[in-house]
């Protein structure tokens, strides 16, 4: 069987630390465990509460930030490290991408290493979240680290511990023996709006700390590829370097960890990204008292309703999170959660999408009792679920979020049943039953849609169907330009809303 090979809208993401590009993915929240650098445990760490108001909003312009500055440039620090180089160049290297942003200034920016040495030094930033040496940063600024150095605006240098690390949000925590150290108070993210003036504050290419403003461009961005996303957009000019640096408001509150930017050069171009403060926060009490971060985990697979599905399940607004199958025996499926279900709340709080629900998941201690309300069939219904734990390293697969589309299986789709050499070709498990998609030709509503040569079509207006017959006979007739399908692909199952008059 012919593979389709399509081609992606490449974006340049760097990490701050260097030119690291983060790949997309999706999967519904749930748990891994991250394990910290140390195995011992210790209490949460005692963070200085902000004082819980939004910043002053009357349209007015500060003539100066330099007593805001002042006040809170103490507390964010450069962090250098130096990580053993498993290859050298001219073979496959294991180093991250991100490290070749990194080195001493004067270095070629962007330019291909030779590594003579087997070890290679990088700077990034950090910033101080309690008076005894706690420190927050990005996981790409510490991973694979061998020493880690920390230095105050002040000249004072520290050995830096790595406490934990989280790949999946990109934050770490890394701990001095200090005390009485000047530290940041963290906002309450939640509050921030669009519009906010900001500043952000860093090390950008090992210069020396820098102060840069701008506006809250944007919130809920999830666009880097990380499992777990809910980035701050901003203006404010962020580069390589300034990675783990701090986001703050203009009462001098830490709102977020400055992580990413969107970029073709490799430098600032007015969209950078940052850790919101809440999240941060949730991460690294987690790694502080339990040693690694513990997700939530429900064992559905979900994806974004568009105003096609929303239509389709008779939800009035395309806010929720579609539930395109259940995990056996799991929470959610000893809940009575069922495919076809739009989950509209969490835990008392509004799902928005998919990302919405998994943040909420992941953030809910396993063994908590959770409501949850779905709409089934236009029918709201509560249900109780009880979250618990991943097992090891077991992930509820869900549809990637780049194939997150509406789609068609009426005209210019071609179907076969599915057999023995297609099924071990494409790794169709035995119970998945359907006819086998042969064909979808380029100018079809399917293939505006998303449906692509290889799915595998197992409902058809929530009808299942078991061979090609029955889904050519499912759309012989249609009642509506719309037909609704359920497809299983790449080891999920998607829906996908299918409208005949968007071809081409």
């Amino acid at each position: 069987m012919n593979k389709i090979i399509g081609e992606r809208f490449r974006r340049r993401w760097v990490a701050l630390a260097g030119g690291a590009g983060l790949l997309l993915g999706s999967l519904l929240g749930v748990t891994e465990l991250t394990k910290a650098e140390s195995s011992s445990k210790a209490e949460a760490v005692q963070l200085q509460a902000a004082p819980n108001t939004s910043v002053v909003r009357d349209g007015k312009f500060l003539t100066s930030f330099a007593p805001l500055i002042k006040k809170v440039a103490p507390s964010v620090v450069k962090v250098s490290v130096t990580v053993q180089a498993k290859k050298t160049a001219g073979q496959d290297s294991e180093i991250p991408d991100f490290w070749r942003y990194f080195g001493l200034p004067g270095d070629e920016q962007g330019s291909q290493r030779q590594f003579r040495a087997p070890r290679q030094h990088g700077v990034g930033s950090g910033v101080v979240v309690s008076k005894d040496g706690y420190i927050l940063t990005n996981n790409h600024v510490v991973d694979n680290a061998e020493t880690i150095k920390v230095e105050t605006n002040e000249n004072r240098e520290f050995t830096g511990k790595v406490i934990g690390r989280d790949p999946k949000t990109d934050v770490a925590v890394i701990k001095i023996e200090a005390n009485d150290l000047p530290f940041l108070p963290l906002a309450d993210s939640d509050k921030i709006e669009v519009g906010d003036v900001v500043l952000a504050i860093g090390n950008p290419f090992g210069i020396g700390q820098t102060v840069t403003s701008g506006i809250i461009s944007a919130k809920g961005r999830a666009t880097l590829g990380l499992d777990y996303e809910d980035f701050i957009q901003t203006d404010a000019a962020i580069n390589p370097g300034n990675s783990g640096g701090a986001l703050v408001d203009t009462e001098g509150r830490l709102v977020g960890i400055n992580t990413a930017i969107l970029s073709e050069s490799g430098g600032n171009q007015g969209i950078g990204f940052a850790v919101p403060s809440n999240l941060a926060r949730w991460v690294m009490n987690s790694l502080v008292k339990n040693g690694h971060v513990e997700r939530g985990f429900l064992g559905v697979s979900i994806q974004d309703l568009t105003p096609q599905l929303a239509k389709q399940f008779n939800v009035k607004d395309a806010q929720g999170a579609l539930v395109s199958s259940v995990t056996p025996d799991s929470p959610a499926d000893k809940a009575g959660l069922k495919s076809g279900d739009v989950i509209i709340e969490f835990n008392g709080r509004a799902i928005l999408d998919s990302r919405h629900l998994k943040l909420q998941v992941a953030e809910t201690a396993p063994g908590s009792s959770t409501p949850i309300k779905v709409m089934r069939d236009g029918v709201s219904k509560m249900l109780s679920l009880t979250v618990k734990a991943m097992p090891g390293e077991a992930i509820a697969k869900g549809p990637s979020a780049t194939r997150d589309s509406t789609g068609d299986a009426l005209q210019g789709v071609g179907v076969t049943d599915l057999d023995s050499s297609s099924r071990s070709e494409l790794h169709v498990p035995a119970q998945v039953q359907g006819a086998l998609v042969s064909e979808v030709l380029p100018d079809s509503s399917a293939y505006e849609a998303g449906l692509r040569q290889g799915d595998v079509i197992t409902e058809i207006n929530r009808k299942p169907v078991k061979n090609a017959e029955q889904a050519v006979a499912a759309t012989a007739k249609p009642a509506d330009h719309v037909t609704l399908l359920r497809v299983w692909s790449h080891g999920g199952s998607r829906y996908i809303a299918v409208d005949e008059t968007r071809a081409g």
